[in-house]
């Protein structure tokens, strides 16, 4: 594991160099003054927050949409541009043009100095990414001798070549005739017999794996294949050459490991899949079938993502659906809207996130000052309402005897709510609704309705071990990460520190009390989870600052003394971790390193806006630290009242996607302003209250 670790620092160079340019940057605003320095005796007015509350709240107003919702651009790596122009090549008739502007938008944005594509801005040049992007370019028509093909193609060879790639590449590969198949692990449709009870079954795979493997399995089964071009193969990727022993799954070098006998059942599959025989192949590929066609109903598309949306495309194509079949019509118009299309450029969205960005807008305004019967805050929380789930969806396997209350991500996902937007949502409707800290039950009889349903999904989502999840429950079974088709990291949705403290924020809006049994096991899960420096892993946002700030929200609403020790080892941690700039700010890649890069990276808003709400809510408005956490935010508003965010904060799977959510520099710091404010005016009237007395 060192050696490991030893090599991965060495390989961060890419990161380094940008980091230390963006501190350098920071360094420079200093002096000339856009960025508070951490020894300026000044401190921000009491009118600058307000006014900067104000203009960061007509900014986000302004933003909203007719119908009542916020939704803002959802940015992943170029592994999205790269596989729709995969996806048009299988589909046979290729738009040339449109496969030119997506590699224009991948070259000229992402590329690295090394010739490579990283994951994240800043990141080391990952070997999947990178081969998929030099293959769709030349399938949108660059020659390999174009300097940029060279370096890129140079790149690829010193991270070992094609055999290096993940899974999902090498499955693409071979469907173009640029890898064996026999050396992509085999997904078998049989998986769908296993019944419920059964310790490897599809549900007991994470919701996104489920959504994106189940048409893998009828694509694996029918190994396409799908011509290309002249010119276009990549057999100058391959180190050593193409064919060989080295094309084969590796196995471990100790026998007796998951992953040995996982690679024997695969074997063993790949003589099922050459037998004449298969007597359930036919009924296991009309049951992925009719599980796709099920899971379409009320969706943007397939678990409305990207990858799952694509594969089921190629999965109808496979089955022998024509290119009008109002299946595949479906998928591809709602992948049209992913598109983003800037001159000559056309980038995609990975998904679209309206209910998570209306939900946190809502709060952030809310919590800022803007009234409850404020007009933009009536029509989103309608819009809100509009979005409950009203149908079971795949959740309800663990869950079956629970009315439907989750909220989900997107426009329209009825069979994927998750905890995390659903609480989000909950304390949104509650703020709206009782804005005076009423009981939640005097709220209006149809929200008052849907919050109960919203509460009992919840509390039936809890994990066994305290803990709650994104969206199945008890989902973690450690032994199908050894899975050989599951080196995309993301097998398993296990609890999570950030998801379980959100929640229990959420419940004390709801007047659950901290002796709840349900409550007093998540709290016990939080503690555990606890890192020895104090901090706790983000899942779901980068990183340790994100998972660090929710815990200590989340602790200090529903009543924790936040004067344990423990706690303060939290506290003290977020104050370490603070930047000369007097901002926080930390890189994707503490989720490979946390020894070299956990809470390291140049300052950032949403970054600095959650270190805030973590020390507000745990230790109070009056540390040196926040107050420089202030400044640092007033000084980097722009004018119209926005905030710039270049680096990549939120987590899709740690060390394989992150993602940038265009609107969290924009509501985050708008939301730690105005609880910084909730707790100024909190500490005078506390204040006032206390003198008052003290003349009686």
């Amino acid at each position: 594991m060192d050696r490991k670790l030893d090599q991965e620092r060495l390989n961060s160079t890419s990161y380094a160099v940008t980091h230390t340019r963006g501190v350098r940057e920071s360094e420079r605003k200093i002096q000339d003054g856009a960025v508070p320095s951490p020894d300026r005796e000044e401190t921000a007015t009491s009118h600058d927050v307000e006014e900067a509350i104000a203009r960061a709240r007509n900014w986000l107003l302004d933003h909203q949409h007719e119908d009542g919702h916020w939704v803002g651009e959802f940015e992943g790596d170029t592994i999205l541009e790269t596989e729709y122009v995969l996806l048009m090549q299988f589909l046979g008739n290729p738009d040339r043009e449109k496969m030119r502007k997506l590699c224009n938008y991948v070259v000229r944005h992402w590329q690295n100095e090394d010739g490579g594509f990283p994951i994240f801005p800043g990141g080391r040049s990952d070997i999947s990414a990178s081969v998929k992007a030099y293959f769709a370019c030349k399938l949108a028509g660059h020659s390999p001798d174009e300097p940029f093909m060279q370096r890129m193609r140079e790149c690829i060879l010193k991270l070992g070549g094609v055999t290096r790639c993940n899974t999902f590449t090498k499955l693409y590969l071979s469907i173009f005739g640029q890898y064996d198949w026999e050396g992509v692990p085999t997904i078998p449709p049989e998986l769908f017999f296993a019944p419920n009870w059964f310790y490897l079954n599809i549900y007991e795979m994470s919701s996104w794996s489920r959504a994106i493997l189940v048409p893998l399995a009828i694509i694996n089964s029918y190994r396409p294949s799908r011509p290309i071009p002249p010119g276009c193969g990549i057999e100058e990727l391959f180190v050593g050459g193409r064919h060989g022993r080295h094309l084969r799954l590796p196995w471990d070098r100790r026998p007796l490991t998951w992953r040995n006998i996982f690679l024997l059942v695969d074997a063993a599959l790949k003589l099922h899949d050459k037998s004449p025989v298969k007597p359930l192949r036919r009924r296991a590929l009309r049951a992925a079938e009719e599980w796709i066609r099920e899971r379409q109903r009320g969706s943007g598309g397939l678990g409305a993502i990207f990858p799952a949306m694509t594969h089921a495309v190629m999965a109808y194509k496979c089955l022998g659906y024509p290119d009008d079949h109002p299946a595949i019509q479906h998928e591809m118009c709602e992948l049209k809207k992913f598109e983003i299309e800037e001159g000559d450029e056309i980038r995609l969205q990975p998904c679209l996130s309206p209910v998570w960005d209306t939900a946190i807008a809502l709060n952030a305004l809310l919590d800022s000052g803007v009234p409850a019967d404020h007009p933009a805050i009536q029509k989103g929380v309608e819009w809100l309402l509009s979005r409950q789930t009203v149908s079971k969806g795949d959740w309800a396997v663990k869950v079956p005897n629970v009315e439907p209350g989750g909220w989900y991500f997107e426009y329209e996902n009825e069979y994927y709510p998750d905890v995390d937007d659903t609480v989000m949502v909950l304390m949104a409707l509650y703020k709206a609704h009782c804005p005076n800290g009423e009981h939640w039950t005097s709220a209006p009889e149809r929200v008052r309705q849907a919050m109960e349903r919203g509460l009992n999904w919840v509390f039936a989502m809890q994990n066994r071990d305290g803990g709650w999840a994104s969206f199945d429950k008890d989902n973690t079974r450690m032994v199908l990460q050894y899975v050989p088709f599951a080196d995309h990291n993301a097998m398993l949705d296990p609890a999570t520190t950030d998801i379980t403290a959100r929640t229990l924020e959420c419940l004390s809006f709801f007047d659950v009390p901290k002796t709840d049994r349900r409550v007093r096991r998540a709290l016990a899960f939080i503690r555990k989870e606890q890192e020895p420096d104090g901090s706790w892993f983000g899942r779901w946002g980068v990183n340790y600052i994100y998972g660090t700030w929710q815990a200590l929200r989340g602790l200090a609403r529903i009543g924790e003394d936040m004067k344990q020790t423990m706690y303060q080892r939290a506290v003290q941690w977020l104050k370490s971790v603070q930047n000369f700039d007097g901002g926080w700010g930390e890189s994707c890649l503490s989720y490979d390193d946390p020894l070299c890069f956990k809470a390291k990276g140049p300052s950032t808003p949403s970054q600095t806006a959650w270190a805030l709400m973590g020390l507000i809510n745990a230790d109070g408005a009056e540390s040196v630290e926040v107050r420089r956490g202030i400044e640092f935010l007033l000084q980097t508003q722009r004018a119209d009242g926005s905030w710039d965010e270049e680096f990549f904060t939120g987590t899709g799977f740690p060390r394989v996607f992150y993602i940038k959510y265009h609107l969290y520099r924009h509501y985050f710091p708008l939301w730690a302003l105005g609880q910084y404010v909730q707790a100024v005016k909190g500490r005078k009237a506390s204040f006032s209250h206390r003198t008052d007395s003290r003349k009686k």
